[in-house]
This record gives C-alpha cells, structure tokens and sequence, in this order.
C-alpha cells in the first residue's frame, strides 16, 4: 500500500518548510514528534503519574541508520518535551548528558522517571509492513501498559497506521478552495482564476491563516535559512559522528567575501551583492550556501526542512543566489513567492510519490528539493504557470533513480555535497524552462512524479537509506 493513496491531503508551505533540529527530517524530526505524540496520548489517558518506565523500539530504517542519524538523541529530547522548532541547540546536549548520566529522564517536564538509553532504547533491524520507519512506544504502569506505533514518512511527517486506514472510506474536510493532487490540477486553477502558482497557494494558505501571519511565517522561515547559511558560512572545525569530515563552506566563503565589513546576516548579503561574480565564483557562492546549512544541519544545528532536512541547502542556496546575484532589488514579496512556489512543487511530490529517502532513495530528497527550488526560482525569474511546472520536472527528471547510501549513517558523505549539486541543477532547469515553449515538452510533471514513485518501488532497499549497499559499503568506514 502506498500511504499517500488514501485520501487527499491539504498540505499547507509551512507543512513543506518546517523549522526544526539537523541531521534528518525522517530520522530526528520524525521520531522527535513521534514521541511528543506520545507523550500526548500518556497525558489524555491520564497515565503520566503512574508511569514506571518507557520503552522505544525501532524499526527497519530508522534502526539501521538511527545512530548516525542520531535518531535515539531525537526520541529522548521529544520524551523530555523539548521542543525541536525553538530548542536552543546549545542546550541539546545538556539535557542529552542528564539523561545518559543519571539514567533518568524527566519525562515531559513532568515527571522523572528511570531510563537507561543503552536498554530502553531498542534497535530492530526487521522491517514493518506499513513504512520503512517505524517506532514503537511502550509506557509500562502499575498492571497496565500504553503502546503506540508511528511511522515517519519523510520531511518530519508522522502517521498512524490505525488512523490512515480508517480514513479510507472518509470524506477528508479540506478548507482549500482550490484543492488538487496533480500538477495539471493545479494549472487549471491557474487558467481558470487567471493567478500566478504562488498566487493560489496564497488562497489556500487564507483558509488557515490571516494575511499577516502568512507573511510573518514565511519571513520566520526565511530567516532561519539566512540564519543558518551565516553561522554555517563563520563556522570551522570538523564536523561530529566519526566520519571526520572536515567542514568546507568557511574556507570557500573565505576565499569569495573580501575585506568589506558586516555584522549580521542581512548587512552580509549587501556585501555579498558587491563581491565578483563571473561563473566560477557563482558555482563557489552557490555550492558554499548549500554546503553551510547542510554543515550545520550535520552539527545538530537548526535548520528548514526543506522538504527534508538531509535537503536543506537546496532551496535556501537558490534563493540566496536569486537575492544577492540575480536581482540585487528582490524585496520580502518575491522571497515568499518563491518559498510558495516551492513549498506547493513539494506537495505534490509527497502525495503524489513520496519525499523520504527510506522509501525512494536520495531521488526523494535531493531530486525533490530540486525541484521545489527550481519552481521557486522560475516564477520569480518571470516564468508563467507552464514554465514553472516544466522546470520541476527537469530538475527532478536528472535526479531519478538516486540512490540515498549513507556512510556510517550519517548524513555527511555524499549528502552534504549533494545539495550543490541539487542547487546547480535546479538554477540550470530554471533557466531552461524559461527558454522552453510548454508546448513543445515531452513529459509533464506529473508523469515525472510518477515515474519517480514507480522507481522508487523498483529500487533495491539496500539503497533506501539503510547504508547497506553502494558508497555506505563500499567505502571503509576506518579508513575515514
């Protein structure tokens, strides 16, 4: 069963770019969620007080992978109620040492009760039917347990199984007033309503949101983008999990700044916008943006799932060349068209295949934030409606078949480097589609959206985030 077959979803831009804790949307944003899920439950059915001891049990990918993904890290901070959006990442590991050194964890703020990581955390390697990852929460009281199983289905997304099969037969209540799975959906309502796509996305977001807090959340969004290329950009050092692997983005941007003075990230990208910028310093800028948040998100860092956190740099990458070297006069209004743009591409990605590299390989991450950007960027580059579809689909028509092989199961080596290579190629289709008459293209978006779901079904999992295939067993892990 393909989880996204059940009903249609209303999947808003801040569903898509979600503020939240590196290294994995799947892997540390899921679980995390998972267990404040949990901890919610516990707390309806009143067991918080009498509980003795919990239990979490992961599955398949999330169990292969999880330590390099720092996936058990994930399930204790969610289980202290800490919350991932506005955690100050300083303190993560404070409350993760508590925890490890006292064999204890305060549970939700609330209570504190035993907890030995090393045993009440379980790593299965077997698979359950529903997802590839999956975790499994037990809560044990005096003559009574609470069990609950989640499934994280990429892009820090969280299901129950229970819940989405009982959906099925449901008429899902969707306050849209232009609802739509498909790209060709989506450009009727373009055509029918004479708006650009990031003009209807606009409407949708209406239903949920005033005005004003549409604008200050994409702007939140933004900022922390900015805020993560900055810190990413000034930061050295080698970066955490055994890998060894040395952090490039500062050198790079040290090599491109020159001698002007800045003191915060804005005041930076006015200096930026004075520096040299032939192709081969553009290809540096754009590779240092994309490196940088990756970099940070590798740290523990925060950052914006975009769609995924292992594909964050993409999209911030594209919008910081669009801002500082393409056109030196963007203002806030073409940043929040072109993070809509993005954010409905992505949408239509997870509905109509899916955006998590456990069921897709890296072609659901990296291919899809490629994707996502090169909309973003077409529309705000002048494209119409037809463009903007034509260049998603070239973006994510050279990504198909990409394989997520993880060294160590972390998410550094090829991840890091694999965000420039999604942010170039997204300025590439960008531009292709502006030069493309839509009706002269061969493949429309939504059969490139479900070709990348059928490979995806046909790729082995070896190369499905579990690092037991390709570079994740081909490279010596000591040698590193």
């Amino acid at each position: 069963m393909h989880y996204n077959d059940i009903a249609m979803e209303c999947i808003s831009v801040f569903d898509m770019l979600k503020i939240g804790v590196g290294p994995s949307s799947s892997h540390t944003l899921g679980p995390w969620r998972a267990a404040e899920r949990f901890l919610e439950e516990l707390k309806s059915e009143g067991l918080m007080d009498s509980l003795n001891r919990v239990q979490v049990d992961l599955y398949g990918s999330l169990s292969l992978t999880g330590k390099g993904h720092a996936t058990d890290l994930a399930v204790m901070l969610g289980l202290s109620g800490a919350d991932p959006e506005y955690i100050p990442v300083e303190s993560i590991d404070v409350i993760i040492s508590a925890i490890k050194n006292k064999k204890e964890i305060f549970l939700g703020n609330e209570i504190i009760i035993p907890f030995d990581f090393e045993k009440d955390i379980v790593f299965n390697r077997s698979f359950l039917p529903f997802h590839a990852n999956a975790l499994s929460f037990t809560a044990f009281a005096e003559n009574k347990e609470h069990k609950a199983t989640y499934y994280s289905i990429g892009g820090g997304f969280v299901v129950v199984e229970e819940l989405e099969n009982s959906q099925k037969n449901e008429v899902i209540k969707c306050s849209f007033p232009f609802q739509f799975e498909k790209a060709a959906e989506l450009l009727e309502f373009c055509h029918s309503e004479n708006k650009s796509i990031s003009q209807i996305v606009h409407e949708n977001e209406l239903s949920m949101r005033s005005e004003e807090e549409i604008d200050k959340e994409l702007m939140r969004v933004w900022d922390t983008m900015i805020e993560c290329m900055y810190t990413g950009c000034h930061t050295e050092g080698i970066l955490p999990g055994g890998l060894n692997v040395k952090r490039r983005a500062y050198d790079i941007h040290k090599n491109l700044i020159g001698v002007l003075p800045y003191e915060d990230p804005y005041s930076w990208m006015k200096v930026i916008r004075q520096t040299e910028v032939k192709f081969r310093q553009i290809l540096k800028w754009v590779s240092c943006f994309a490196l940088s948040v990756n970099e940070v998100n590798a740290a523990l860092g925060r950052v914006v799932t975009a769609p995924t956190n292992g594909s964050a740099g993409v999209i911030p990458a594209v919008l910081m060349y669009y801002l500082v070297i393409e056109n030196h006069d963007a203002d806030e209004k073409h940043i929040q068209q072109f993070l809509k743009t993005a954010g409905v591409i992505g949408s239509i990605f997870k509905q109509g295949a899916t955006i998590s590299a456990a069921m897709g390989g890296c072609q659901a991450e990296i291919g899809v934030s490629s994707a996502m950007a090169a909309a973003g960027l077409c529309e705000v580059m002048g494209g119409t409606a037809e463009q903007v579809m034509v260049a998603a689909e070239i973006a994510m028509e050279h990504h198909l078949g990409l394989t997520c092989d993880p060294i160590g199961g972390l998410v550094q080596v090829p991840c890091i480097e694999r965000n420039t290579m999604g942010a170039l190629k997204a300025i590439n289709a960008a531009e292709l589609a502006l030069e493309t008459d839509a009706k002269d293209v061969k493949v429309p978006l939504d059969k490139v959206v479900n070709t990348m779901w059928e490979t995806a079904k046909d790729m082995n999992s070896k190369y499905k985030e579990t690092s037991e295939g390709g570079l994740a067993l081909g490279v010596n892990l000591s040698a590193c």
